[in-house]
């Protein structure tokens, strides 16, 4: 089979489309034929060696959507033929892959595999960090950073959908606006002075709720801005940088920071997923939710679209077209 396979860290360049063998499933496995992969900032980071250890050779890819090909003896809720979604060992950058049954979901007859793709990170993450962490009222602020994303145009949906009083969302530039403006924030603003608009719009009293995957000194900025009882929730560091605060801000005036990762999530707690894949597909089925997609590159075009995502240009989901 097909296969992008890197065997060192570095740029785009060591992204390798070649041929290996295909992989057989365990008992307990699943194997899957690939439609559509997705590419995500975690892949360029792991790439780079930013977040993965050295176990070469490596397959990046975290999700992928398409048939089961062949399921192992001790398999149930899945057979051969059905549409699913997973979360695949061993990476999803290939024309088959393997998965375990507690992270493979089935999609409806009705959604298309090029929409089903986009759902599993983003979709998946955005519920939990919407949902089970930020308990949002009727009556938040609500800001979301990186708004033109994947990730975050998918929260903004949510929070919409979730009744909050006022959205804002964040962009590198304003020519992103667009994007979750058309989703339902309220204001958009850049990265460069969104804390003295935050501050100005709400008479200084600041911002509910915030979702963070920046990190760094953009982190450091949003404690500034949240509101006493708020709530940061902060889910990854894409800026590359460590952000600090001082401990005593925190519980005089009552604020939480939450932490989430959906790969610990995926890890050590799989079988939470199962009712979030429901809920997610039953919103995009329903027509509540569209999770944006940007561009669609071809497998063996894959280091471009790394380079795509790199030059913080995209905005969307990034999706790899792998078969038909």
């Amino acid at each position: 089979m097909k296969a992008v396979v890197m065997n060192e860290f570095g740029g785009s360049d060591v992204l390798q489309f070649k041929e290996i063998p295909k992989p057989e499933p365990q008992p307990d496995e699943i194997l899957i034929k690939v439609i559509y992969t997705s590419v995500n900032y975690a892949d360029i980071k792991n790439r780079t060696g930013n977040k993965a250890k050295a176990n070469f050779p490596m397959i990046l890819g975290l999700d992928a959507a398409g048939a089961v090909e062949k399921v192992g003896a001790s398999v149930e809720s899945v057979k051969p033929g059905d549409r699913v979604i997973c979360f695949p060992k061993g990476g999803a950058y290939a024309e088959y892959v393997l998965a375990s049954e507690l992270l493979t979901f089935k999609i409806p007859d009705e959604l298309d595999f090029k929409m089903a793709a986009a759902c599993p990170t983003v979709g998946f993450l955005s519920y939990k960090l919407t949902h089970d962490l930020a308990q949002i009222t009727p009556d938040d602020t609500v800001l979301v950073h990186s708004s033109a994303g994947g990730v975050g145009s998918t929260i903004i949906q949510m929070v919409k959908l979730l009744g909050a009083k006022r959205i804002i969302g964040t962009v590198s530039s304003l020519e992103k606006s667009s994007v979750p403006l058309e989703l339902g924030a309220d204001d958009v603003y850049t990265y460069t002075d969104f804390d003295e608009k935050i501050k100005e719009t709400t008479d200084g009293k600041g911002v509910d709720i915030i979702f963070d995957s920046q990190a760094g000194e953009i982190t450091e900025r949003s404690m500034k801005v949240l509101s006493h009882f708020g709530r940061l929730v902060h889910f990854g560091n894409s800026s590359g940088g460590i952000g600090n605060f001082n401990t005593k801000d925190v519980h005089a005036s009552c604020r939480s920071v939450l932490g989430f990762s959906l790969g610990t999530t995926r890890k050590e707690r799989p079988e939470t997923l199962e009712a979030v894949s429901q809920n997610v597909l039953e919103l995009i089925r329903s027509g509540k939710l569209e999770i944006k997609v940007g561009a669609v590159f071809l497998l063996e075009k894959i280091a471009e679209a790394h380079d795509f995502i790199s030059s913080r240009k995209s905005t969307g989901k990034i999706l790899i077209h792998v078969s038909d």
